[in-house]
Formats: structure tokens, C-alpha cells, sequence
């Protein structure tokens, strides 16, 4: 089944906890904090391979990831790095933010790309010894990776794109033209997928041709495949309009044309301006006076226009010379640029919390990243609640307890652990 679209959710590697420890030795006194640091968390990190046709493997497993680093351990100890989680996409991926329909990435070469980027492991507790501090008995724990729901658009990477009705014979046309395969019958929409083909124009040069399947009116506003696959389109350089010059099935052919190009108008405004070849098919069926009528009509309006009968591959060889000449004036395909995150979005891993004051209680609520810093705290230890205080002081908590309100005394609530409120 061919599949070109899908989402899923990603989520990087969390860092690996900084250790808590203190060097003992015989007969050396004092040996001093040597808590490690925690070991980076996983990036997940996507590559294009050219052996993937579609995203069929992504409607099986939605949820994607990455190991988390390990904690770092005694003697200043490092915790390992968690290796990357790479995922396989088809050459032509689009990666968008499901939320925002935000570019992220245009996975079209074999190099990866990082989508989500794992934590940093935290620090163990010797670097938070000081000539006032000598006996630290915390570590930051390590930072959480990324999390996010991305959706997969695969956009073909073809120089030139087929288009037209559906029985015109673009299948055809492939076949004769390259070494594809697609299936051809007498039947509307025979295409169900998007077909690739490499023309050979020599040694060292060659161009691929789509067979995108057939269009209807309406396809631009997603009647019949439409959007299915009109994406498809994006990305060609040239696009090749295929017509049945006969009228075999009772429609006209100027018609026709002007059908599929408004479809593409509403789908995509800059598909308009992309360069154009009209291709004649099945001119045998109609007599030299009536193919030179549509050639006039076509080139006054400044296509190239070639009557070819593709099952017998006439004309073929005159249409593929013109096209690859065509194509060396033309830039490359096009690829899609990252775009950047708007400086309103927040990271979805930010420390958010709410404040709710209910029979004397202040209770700071919906802030589970703070339970990673509890995690690493004494109670008994002074210095230890010290660097507490000093988080939620810094993340805002302190300055959100008192605009609710709170006095000297009073009771506070984080995660069902309560203590007084000093100021």
C-alpha cells in the first residue's frame, strides 16, 4: 500500500542524573565530593533511504523513543551518552510539527538531520563545592529530551511530473520511456500510486519522470486523489500535460487542459508559473489538419506542443531530446527550507506550574519536572534545600506563591510534600 503521509510522536532521550558521592580512602581525610556527571540522552535523528518508497512502516509504530543517558557514578565517574535513535524515511520526507504545520526539516540527501534533541546529563555534586560549600550533598538531575508530534509529508523528488485526465496514457508514456513498470489497462484511475521512472539520455545524464495518478475536477479542493497526490507535483521542475488529442472518451482536449491547470491554480498557485510541454496523445486516431488546429491553439499560447502515440513509442524520441534540453535551463528541484520556530512558541518541555490556594494551603500543581530536583534533595542537609529554594525561586514559583497571596507561616504544597512558606 502506498502511504505518504502520516503522524507520529517523538520523544529524546532524557540526560542521566549527576551522582551524589564523596571520595573515601584510607587515610585520606576529607576526601571531597566526587558525585559524576550524568551521560547525554539520545537524539533522534532522521535519514533518507533511497530503498523506502512510502511511510507505510510509520502506520504500525506511531511512537518513537530515544534511551536515556546513564547517571554518572563515583569517582567523577561520566555516565555513557545514549546512542541516537536514526529512523529511515523515503528521499523527499517533509517533517512538519503537527501542531503547527511548521517545516522542520526536508529530508532529501543522505545526510541526518536532528528533529529532537536529547537532554544533558546533569551534574554530579562536585561541581557544586565552594570554599563555603564543602560538603554538597546534591546533584542536578539530568534535563529532559524533546518531545513533539511531527507529521510526514513524502513529496517525490522528480524532475518532471506527468499530469492530465485519468486513461490519457501517462502510464504509457513512462513505460516507453524508462525502465518503470506501472500497470497500464483501459480503465480510469488504473495509477493508484505515484510512479517513478530514470530516462537515460546517455552516459552521465538522465532525468526522472512521475506518472502522478490521474486528476478530476475538483482535485484541487481534494475530490477523487487529489490532495493524495497533487503534493507530488511540488516539487518538478517541468510538468509534462498529457492529453488525449482524440477525444476518445467524449471530452475535449482544450477542455481538459484548462480543467487541470485551474485544479493545480487552487492547489498551488506557484504550480502555475512551473514550465509546461503539452503532449498529444493518441494522435493516431485523429487526422493531420484537426492535431495541427490544437497545435496552433497551444502554441499561441506559448507551449511547446508534441503529438506522440506512446504505444508504438512515435514521437517519444523527439519529446524525451526536447525535455532534457528543457531541464539543463532550469534550476534544481526544489527543496523545502527549514523554518524557524516563532519567537512566541515555548518548548514543550518548559517549566510551567499553576498556583490553587484551598483552606489555607498553597498548592503548586501540574509542575512534574520539579519532582527531578526533588529527587535530588536532602531534607536534612541546609545546603541542600538551599539550591531548592534557589530553583523555585528561579523558575518563578516564590514571585507566583506571593502575588496569590502567601504569608510567613503559611503552608505550601508541592507534589504532597508540604512545609512552611519563609521568606
Amino acid at each position: 500500500m502506498f502511504v505518504d503521509i502520516a503522524k507520529i510522536h517523538l520523544k529524546a532521550g532524557k540526560g542521566g542524573d549527576g551522582a551524589v558521592s564523596f571520595h573515601r580512602e584510607k587515610y585520606v581525610a576529607a576526601g571531597g565530593p566526587d558525585g559524576g556527571d550524568g551521560g547525554k540522552g539520545g537524539d533522534i535523528i532522521f535519514k533518507a533511504d533511497s530503498n523506502l518508497s512510502t511511510l507505510a512502516d510509520f502506520r504500525y509504530k506511531r511512537k518513537y523513543t530515544a534511551d536515556s543517558g546513564e547517571n554518572g557514578g563515583t569517582s567523577r565517574r561520566t555516565g555513557k551518552s545514549a546512542g541516537d535513535l536514526v529512523i529511515s524515511v523515503p528521499v523527499g520526507t517533509l517533517v512538519k510539527d503537527a501542531e503547527t504545520g511548521r517545516i522542520i526539516a526536508d529530508i532529501s540527501d543522505e545526510n541526518g538531520v536532528v528533529i529532537a534533541k536529547g537532554g544533558n546529563g546533569g551534574w554530579g555534586n562536585q561541581h557544586f563545592a565552594t570554599s563555603t560549600r564543602q560538603i554538597p550533598r546534591f546533584a542536578k538531575s539530568g534535563a529532559l529530551g524533546e518531545e513533539l508530534d511531527v507529521t510526514l509529508e513524502l513529496k517525490l523528488l522528480a524532475d518532471v511530473g506527468l499530469i492530465g485526465f485519468p486513461n490519457v496514457g501517462k502510464s504509457t508514456l513512462v513505460s516507453v520511456v524508462s525502465q518503470a513498470k506501472p500497470k497500464i489497462a483501459n480503465y480510469h484511475f488504473t495509477t493508484r500510486t505515484p510512479v517513478l521512472g530514470v530516462v537515460s539520455m546517455g552516459e552521465g545524464s538522465s532525468f526522472v519522470m512521475a506518472d502522478i495518478p490521474g486528476l478530476i475536477e475538483g482535485a484541487g479542493e481534494g475530490v477523487g486523489l487529489g490532495h493524495e497526490f497533487l503534493r507530488h507535483v511540488e516539487r518538478c521542475r517541468m510538468l509534462l500535460h498529457v492529453l488525449d488529442i482524440s477525444g476518445s472518451e467524449g471530452r475535449d482536449p482544450i477542455d481538459d487542459f484548462e480543467k487541470i491547470n485551474k485544479e493545480l491554480e487552487v492547489f498551488s498557485s506557484e504550480l502555475c508559473d512551473r514550465p509546461q510541454i503539452v503532449v498529444a496523445n493518441k494522435c493516431d486516431l485523429i487526422d493531420e489538419e484537426e492535431i495541427e488546429k490544437y497545435r496552433k491553439y497551444f502554441e499561441e499560447k506559448g507551449y511547446s506542443f508534441f503529438p506522440i502515440m506512446a504505444a508504438i513509442a512515435e514521437g517519444t524520441d523527439v519529446l524525451v531530446n526536447h525535455i532534457a534540453s528543457e531541464l539543463a535551463k532550469l534550476p534544481p528541484i526544489k527543496i523545502f527550507e527549514a523554518e524557524p520556530k516563532p519567537i512566541e512558541e515555548a518548548p514543550k518541555n518548559i517549566r510551567t506550574f499553576t498556583i490553587r490556594e484551598e483552606n489555607d494551603i498553597y498548592y503548586v500543581e501540574n509542575c512534574d519536572w520539579l519532582m527531578e530536583v526533588m529527587n535530588n534533595v536532602d531534607p536534612d542537609d541546609y545546603e541542600s534545600l538551599q539550591y531548592f529554594e534557589r530553583v523555585i525561586r528561579e523558575c518563578g514559583i516564590i514571585d507566583a506563591l506571593e502575588k496569590a497571596g502567601i504569608g510567613e507561616g503559611d503552608t505550601v504544597n508541592i507534589l504532597d510534600i508540604e512545609f512552611d512558606f519563609v521568606n
